[in-house]
C-alpha cells in the first residue's frame, strides 16, 4: 500500500511517499496523483521517497512515464531520498542515469 502526503515548497509541489511503489495499487496511485497534479498545471513535482520500502519495475515504469509526460509540458519531475534499495532498482532498470535525483529537498529546490 502506498500513502500519499501532498505539500508545497517554494515552486515545487511535493508528494512525501510511504510504502510500496508496485504493480496492483502503489504504481497506479502514484500514476494517478501526478496526473491530477498535471490537471491542475502542477508541472513541478517532487517525490520523496524516503519512506518508499520497495519499488518494482512498474512503479519505476510510472517514474520514467511521470518525467517524460512532464518534460514534454516543460515541467520536471524530480527525485530525492532515495532508499538503497529504490536507488537498485531504479539502477538495475537502466533508468537511474535519465532521472533528476537530489540527496536533499533544498538541492531540488535550487535546480
Amino acid at each position: 500500500m502506498l500513502e500519499i502526503q501532498e505539500r508545497a515548497n517554494g515552486e515545487l509541489t511535493v508528494l512525501d511517499l510511504e510504502g510500496n511503489i508496485i504493480m496492483g495499487g502503489g504504481s497506479a496511485k502514484l500514476r494517478d496523483e501526478i496526473r491530477r497534479l498535471i490537471g491542475e498545471k502542477k508541472t513541478e513535482i517532487l517525490l520523496n521517497l524516503e519512506n518508499v520500502k520497495y519499488i518494482d519495475s512498474s512503479g519505476a515504469g510510472e517514474i520514467l512515464s511521470g518525467t517524460g509526460t512532464l518534460s514534454e509540458l516543460g515541467g520536471h519531475l524530480k527525485l530525492v531520498n532515495l532508499t538503497p534499495k529504490v536507488r537498485e532498482v531504479l539502477t538495475l532498470s537502466s533508468i537511474l542515469p535519465i532521472l533528476q535525483v537530489y540527496d536533499d529537498e533544498a538541492s531540488a529546490i535550487r535546480d
